[in-house]
């Protein structure tokens, strides 16, 4: 009976949260192919940049495995189910020269069956020569952008099945001298089947406030009257316009079957609902040997309208012995395809304490 509640649970959390998302930009089809997106209409885009070698070389299908730090992302109704202290790097030559990094640590409490985490991440664009028009060739001054987001997290299970996790974080965005933050929060729940292998999960992500850049190099001066020669120069500023966060709807599964002496497989899928792009799929598989390596594939963005990342492939190597070493370490890889923008790599290192 209880199986059978959390379930209903699950399903209503679903249908709810696609409710909320279907007003909130109602221009967005559901897999309709009428070709209507709000691209470009989102402010603090690095944030659909995914996280984790490990996610990413399942094609982000990863909102009903989330069992390493990079749940913090994905789904922070994850984290309450690692019995270690985990912290994870990763790097990631992202597109056209800027770099995407990335670091979470989750900690499990010794009460209630709690956990906390925090999580960085951080897009750098480099810096750039300042050009005007007067001085196409450059001014000599230099200046620099990049993004990030810092966030707090907890999750508590409510039984040995299902657990609920929420997120706080800060958002940022600079170029040069101009700035602009907002809060916003994330919500997952998970909920392991009694189906063995076959887990659910669904997370809310980027629910928060506006994010309007402001900043000294948009104050000015103007003239409010040509005739009138006493009035010049009078201070004022550009107003810039406020822009909501990518609010991101997931829905996934996940089922793992052992293979005895071959090994493990596990096969997962997610269902992408975002406030500002059209909907699409996630598909993720991994095969495992021996508990410590790992080959990986996945596709991105399935049926996303004009989407042109698909592919992912990837591997990693997980080695820890609870009760037998202090220390364990996992080292994945992932690679995706971009289509005309050429590919990204990205490198993840684990750690876990006993």
């Amino acid at each position: 009976m209880k199986s059978m509640l959390l379930l209903i649970l699950f399903a209503l959390l679903i249908c709810g949260g696609g409710a909320v998302f279907s007003q909130s930009k109602p221009g967005v089809p559901i897999l309709s192919g009428t070709g209507v997106s709000n691209v470009g209409t989102s402010a603090a885009a690095f944030l659909e940049i995914g996280v984790g070698a490990r996610a990413m070389a399942m094609g982000g299908a990863y909102v009903a495995v989330a069992n390493d730090p990079s749940a913090l992302y994905y789904n922070p109704a994850g984290i309450v189910w690692m019995d270690n202290i985990q912290v994870e790097f990763m790097h990631n030559k992202w597109l056209v020269d800027t770099n995407y990094d990335f670091i979470g640590a989750t900690v499990p409490l010794p009460f209630m069956r709690t956990s906390v985490g925090a999580s960085l991440i951080m897009l750098n664009y480099g810096e750039q020569p300042v050009r005007t028009v007067e001085e196409p060739e450059g001014t000599g001054e230099i200046y620099g952008a990049r993004d990030y987001a810092v966030a707090l997290s907890t999750a508590i299970a409510f039984t040995s099945h299902f657990s609920f996790g929420i997120s706080g974080k800060y958002i940022n965005q600079k170029i040069w001298n101009e700035s602009g933050d907002a809060f916003a929060l994330d919500l997952g729940i998970f909920y392991s089947t009694p189906v063995n292998g076959l887990r659910l999960g669904m997370s809310m992500s980027n629910f928060g406030g506006q994010l309007r850049l402001q900043g000294r190099d948009l104050d000015t001066t103007k003239d409010p009257d040509d005739e009138n020669q006493n009035v010049d120069r009078i201070p004022a500023a550009y107003n810039t316009n406020g822009y909501d966060l990518p609010l991101l709807f997931r829905a996934g599964i996940s089922y793992q079957r052992d293979l005895g002496a071959f090994g493990s497989f596990m096969l997962a899928g997610d269902l992408n609902h975002p406030s500002n792009t059209t909907e699409s799929i996630n598909l993720g598989v991994e095969y495992g040997y021996a508990g410590i390596f790992f080959l990986r594939a996945g596709y991105e963005n399935l049926f996303e309208e004009d989407a042109i990342n698909g592919l992912t492939l990837g591997g990693g190597i997980d080695y820890f012995e609870p009760g037998k070493s202090r220390v364990g370490f996992r080292i994945d890889y992932a690679y995706s395809d971009w289509g005309i923008l050429e590919s990204a790599h990205r490198f993840s290192v684990g750690v876990i304490f006993d």
